[in-house]
């Protein structure tokens, strides 16, 4: 079996982008876009909660507080990024908010630091799905649970590669099962306590005024303030939603903040819900097994469902955990292709595959998800310290950026005095969850994801450094170029060559000077040799374009208008040209179909690509840069064709 087979058997055949009513298949609606992106927010109700209540530590009747507080924190990150999905609605979340906002390098920061999140996000998905689904097998299989997680993400990575929906579609009844099962045992299990709920706030009261007297006001309080940050982690998914806009249904602004709403409910209500069974259940900690599994096991001794109850409770968990590492394979390809537009990142990660998901981006997620999840063991309390920092990194730069938006336009909008104070409160909530996990898990696992992103930042500047160089070495061949004196212009040439003379096909981009010199050079090289020039280009559809239908329409013409210029400037020679042109997510195949027709038509044709010439270099240089031509020199001399590449120094 071939592999293209094998890669159709895996990912399913290509999608048509021309097809009429393809933006409206593919994108989700409010219900679909909840599985897919709420997922991550509301699965982190399996082990956000969990660590904020071990962290209180004997201090269990903080819970309360606690339950109320998660709530209302999840309440006002939510409504602070409602506000982003309004004034962004094209997605990006805290990297396009702090580009715009803050300026570009406090947007490489969020950028870097989302990049680094979303790996994180898969991997502490679905570790903590591996600690569910292993909560009720005995402790001699646990031995197997690392080679279950790495085969969990190596499914979701193919599944991901099929496409977004295909994926969401395919997890959604597991979704739907862990809200079920959550809701019984949340709703019934607080039921079931409240005959003893005055003892448990009578013994609360004890226990705060004796603490009162042993640690002080300013003791309980640091206590709290302490767990109440680890337990960040229950909040870590709620921006998934502004950054996956993108592939929302139209409209999106109104699909996104209905998906937000979805997910703020269902987040709030889960993770205080389970804080207040955990000290009504009296959960305490115990080795192989989640607290939640803890829970559920003693919530069955006194409601007769049954071991199946629990099995089926852990096994949604477990499958949602697994659901939610989906945020990290939609969103952070996403976050990569926003930065590959604006140069910080090679420019492959903003291209689509031929079934229009962000293939670069989904490999890389992938791949780097199970060296993060090798490398911590699947152990969650430590990845949850590695991914909460730059959540919160991320959180506190876009509450900022937001403050500094309704600050700057308080002149224009009378009400900006209460928009901006959602959003300082915010602030001052995320900063202080960071302050503390930084200070207190500094040395814990915390250095790590600093010293990562830290890097990842300065890789990105080198790119962007490289790129910059790339752009003004071509723009002084542009301004050469294209105010060259062209001959008094003629009208076009008629069609009077022989199909058997020598042809000169031409791979162009834009009408710049790389295309211009290409052309000069093969009349320098080869005078009065070629009768006939095709100009030939494809219009690259990455995540730039894809966007809507008008966006493909205005890609075309552009295509179009400059391939046009190169025929009049042939024309201005007394040569005759014409153009040959598609557009396409597969550049290179598309290429190499476009010039067999054009080699059927003329025999004679001789192919012409430039090549961009760097005086040092290397894999790095040439890993930043699509060879097209090397590409397509190559299938064109296996196919029997001539192929000559016009090499341009950059520097």
């Amino acid at each position: 079996m071939s592999w293209s087979k094998i890669k159709e058997l895996l990912v399913g055949r290509a999608k048509n982008p021309m097809e009429p009513g393809i933006f409206h298949k593919i994108s989700l609606i409010a219900l679909l876009a909840w599985v897919g992106l709420g997922a991550d927010g509301l699965s982190s109700s399996s082990y956000g909660p969990e660590e904020a209540f071990r962290t209180l530590g004997a201090h269990t009747y903080l819970a309360i507080a606690m339950a109320i507080l998660t709530a209302l924190t999840v309440f006002i990150i939510a409504i602070a990024y409602s506000r982003v999905i309004e004034h962004f609605p094209h997605g990006g979340g805290g990297y396009v908010v702090s580009s715009k906002l803050l300026g570009e390098h406090a947007g490489l920061v969020s950028g870097c630091a989302l990049f680094v999140d979303y790996i994180l996000t898969i991997t502490i998905s679905i570790a903590a799905a591996g600690d569910a689904l292993f909560s009720f097998l005995p402790m001699e299989w646990h031995s197997w649970k690392i080679f279950a997680e790495i085969s969990l993400i190596l499914f979701l990575t193919i599944l991901n590669l099929r496409g977004v929906k295909e994926s969401i579609l395919a997890l959604t009844p597991i979704f739907m099962l862990f809200v079920l099962t959550h809701a019984v045992l949340i709703s019934v299990g607080i039921l079931v306590k409240a005959p003893a709920l005055p003892a448990t706030l009578a013994t609360a009261h004890q226990e705060f005024s004796a603490d009162i007297t042993v640690i002080g006001f300013g003791g309980i309080l640091a206590i709290f303030l302490y767990a109440y940050s680890l337990g960040g982690g229950t909040y870590t998914g709620i921006e998934a939603v502004s950054n996956g806009l993108a592939i929302m249904r139209e409209p999106r602004v109104k699909t996104g903040k209905r998906t937000m709403l979805y997910m703020a409910i269902s987040l709030a209500l889960t993770a205080s819900g389970l804080l207040f069974c955990y000290l009504l259940w009296n959960v305490t900690a115990v080795e192989g097994k989640t607290m939640n599994a803890v829970l559920v096991e003693r919530f069955v001794e006194s409601v007769p469902l049954g071991r199946a109850f629990v099995i089926i409770t852990l096994l949604s968990e477990g499958a949602l955990l697994a659901v939610a590492a989906q945020a990290g394979f939609v969103d952070g390809p996403r976050v990569l292709s926003n930065m590959a537009v604006d140069s910080w990142v090679p420019r492959r990660f903003a291209a689509l595959s031929d079934r229009l998901t962000i293939q670069n981006g989904i490999m890389l997620m992938g791949g780097s998800a199970l060296i993060a999840l090798l490398y911590t063991g699947g152990d969650v309390r430590h990845l949850v310290v590695m991914y909460s920092i730059n959540v919160f990194l991320t959180f506190s730069m876009t509450e900022l950026s937001m403050c500094r938006l309704y600050f700057g336009g308080r002149k224009q909008d009378p009400g900006w005095m209460k928009k901006i104070s959602i959003q300082v409160l915010g602030l001052l909530m995320c900063f202080t969850i960071l302050i503390v996990t930084v200070y207190e898990k500094f040395f814990k696992g915390g250095w790590l994801t600093l010293v990562i992103t830290f890097g990842f930042i300065v890789l990105a500047l080198f790119i962007r450094r490289h790129y910059q160089a790339t752009q003004r070495a071509l723009r002084r061949l542009d301004n050469t170029l294209e105010n060259f004196p062209l001959p008094e212009k003629l009208e076009p040439v008629p069609v009077s060559v022989n199909p058997d003379k020598p042809t000169a096909v031409v791979l162009v981009r834009k009408f710049n000077g790389l295309g211009i010199h290409t052309f000069f050079s093969i009349e320098k090289l080869f005078p009065k040799i070629f009768k006939r020039y095709v100009f030939i280009s494809v219009g690259e559809l990455d995540t730039g374009q894809f966007k809507g239908a008008g966006e493909v329409e205005n890609l075309r013409y552009d295509t179009k208008a400059y391939l046009e210029k190169y025929v009049e400037m042939a024309n201005a020679f007394g040569i005759y040209a014409e153009y040959r042109y598609d557009l396409a997510v597969d550049t290179l195949d598309t290429l190499s179909e476009i010039c067999r027709g054009i080699k059927s038509d003329y025999p004679n044709s001789v192919f012409f690509m430039g090549k961009l010439a760097f005086s040092k270099g290397n894999i790095f240089t040439a890993f930043l840069h699509n060879d097209v031509a090397f590409g397509l020199q190559d299938r064109l001399i296996f196919d029997g064709s001539q192929a000559v590449l016009i090499p341009v120094k950059v520097y």
